[in-house]
């Protein structure tokens, strides 16, 4: 199965948690920091060069996203 990943323009989340909800393999969280709006941002709990990626790339994520903070990529 390819691999996929994200990026999260952390200063664009406002943290409405529906990217979390979305990911099926689990791969994206709330962070305990505050961005410069004051939000707690969503973060990507993967490294992007691993082989142990779960992130397929599927882009529900970035689908749900209101604020157009997701960025996508598979292979």
């Amino acid at each position: 199965m390819k691999k996929g990943f994200i990026r999260i323009n952390t200063e664009l989340c406002k943290g409405c948690g529906l990217c979390v909800e979305a990911c099926p393999k689990g791969s994206i969280r709330i962070s305990n920091k505050l961005n410069i709006k004051g939000y707690h941002p969503a973060e990507y709990t993967e490294k992007e060069k691993s082989k142990n990626r779960k992130c397929t790339g599927c882009a529900l994520c970035a689908i749900i996203c209101p604020d157009i903070a997701i960025e996508v990529f598979r292979g």
